[in-house]
């Protein structure tokens, strides 16, 4: 990291050369599972896509595990680094490696064990079951690969190898993007070929990943003899990883409640929501890498006192995420009909999932807002703040509110019940945020 870069090059420069290496990771990542809805969605059976929509959660929680041992990783290397001490960033590069290593090993016997009850607990259906459980269970069995890759693609990028990183995970998806015909259609592998795509082109991605390391990092390590499970290591990375993860998580129960609360509604309805959440959660996730790109600026200005520079760029990333989100909301809705006619083919179901997806974008200048107060929380030290509000969104307040209008307005209350829960959130954002920052 350069010092001139944090505390004298102009704003809109500094952020976006720090954001946009996270923003395209984040993309990318996010096209494993668009490609996997949109061959999926080529077959017309709506119960195969509900199959897949209900393990979309799932996905989500690999990313957030990853993102644990990879983004809080990257704090701490960058640290060691920055004091260059090569020796224990690659200590802490080789703890990382085989902790997501261990922890993904873990979690699959895990999910293996319990996957008739997690399958019923994220909303299945005796017709849509069998596809959910085809999916599932591939996916599971590389959750290793999906959780390790987090891990290279975000250290590499601390060492300054960016391009590395970026052309670790378009390998990937290029793979899926090949075999997702091949598996789903020539070999009527259906939900199952959607997952040993990903899987597969996931193995293709790490591959890379540890060529790339072995041969021309001059810190990261996959060398055991550099293995140290020291306490203060294990709570660096968690101190950062694990509030890093939240954001994701609470998806993953957002994403599981809105499928529940449709499922009296029919797998149909489930289905369609599932391709609308894929086509929002590109906005989102571009929106997520601004917020999060930044992150190292606001703490840099923090640590060193720069209180107008750090009050610039806290207003900036408002200003881009917040119009970065609402772009989105106008682009995508004025495309909405054209962009799901790729995925769907009945017009009264694209009416449906147009309507949806207008309302999902709704909160999506609000949300970009809250995200630049929640990296403004972790990168000064507010914990507290961090979590309440990584929690809110869709977990502490989407809950209720999805409670109280589902019953109050039914189906049109499950739909509009994010972007009510945006709005309450956004007020939490802001009564913390003037509370806490002084």
């Amino acid at each position: 990291m350069q010092n001139d870069l944090f505390e004298n090059a102009p704003i809109p420069k500094a952020y976006m050369k720090m954001a946009l290496p996270v923003v395209m990771g984040m993309v990318v990542t996010l096209v494993y599972n668009l490609v996997d809805t949109y061959f999926i969605a080529l077959t017309g059976n709506t119960d195969l896509i509900a199959g897949i929509s209900l393990c979309a959660p799932l996905f989500t929680l690999l990313l957030a595990i990853g993102d644990i041992f990879g983004i809080g990783g990257s704090s701490v290397i960058s640290r060691a680094l920055g004091a260059h001490d090569h020796d224990d960033a690659r200590k802490k590069s080789t703890f990382c490696f085989y902790s997501a290593i261990v922890t993904g090993l873990v979690f699959t016997v895990f999910m293996l064990v319990f996957k008739r009850k997690i399958l019923m607990i994220l909303g299945t259906t005796t017709e849509n079951y069998v596809y959910a459980e085809q999916y599932y269970s591939w996916l599971i069995l590389g959750s290793v690969f999906v959780i390790f890759a987090l891990v290279p693609s975000n250290l590499l990028r601390a060492e300054g190898m960016a391009l590395e990183s970026m052309i670790g995970s378009v390998i990937g998806t290029v793979v899926n993007i090949i075999l997702d015909p091949i598996f789903i259609f020539s070999m009527g592998l259906g939900a199952a070929g959607a997952a040993i795509a990903t899987v597969i082109g996931y193995i293709v991605t790490n591959a890379f990943f540890v060529v790339i390391i072995c041969k021309k990092s001059g810190v990261l390590s996959l060398d055991i003899k550099h293995l140290s499970l020291d306490g203060a290591t294990l709570c660096g990375v968690l101190a950062i990883g694990l509030p890093s993860s939240i954001t994701n998580l609470m998806q993953t129960v957002g994403i599981t409640l809105t499928n529940r609360f449709l499922q009296p509604y029919g797998g149909t309805q489930i289905a369609i929501m599932g391709i609308v959440l894929k086509i929002v959660n590109i906005a989102l996730l571009v929106i997520v890498g601004l917020a999060f790109g930044g992150q190292p600026l606001i703490g840099y200005n923090y640590g060193a006192g720069l209180k107008k520079r750090l009050k610039k760029i806290i207003r900036f990333g408002m200003i881009l995420t917040g119009g970065t989100g609402l772009f989105f909301l106008i682009v995508l809705s004025v495309f909405s009909r054209f962009i799901l006619s790729f995925f769907l083919t009945d017009a009264a179901m694209i009416e449906t999932g147009r309507i949806m997806l207008i309302l999902q974008l709704f909160g999506a200048p609000l949300m970009g807002i809250c995200l630049i107060v929640i990296c403004t929380f972790q990168a000064t030290g507010k914990a507290m703040g961090a979590f309440i509000l990584s929690a809110c969104r869709q977990g502490i307040v989407f809950l209720p509110v999805i409670v109280i209008l589902s019953g109050l307005m039914g189906f049109n209350g499950v739909i509009l019940a994010q972007f009510v829960a945006d709005i309450l959130t956004t007020i939490v954002a802001f009564g913390l945020y003037f509370k806490t920052i002084k």
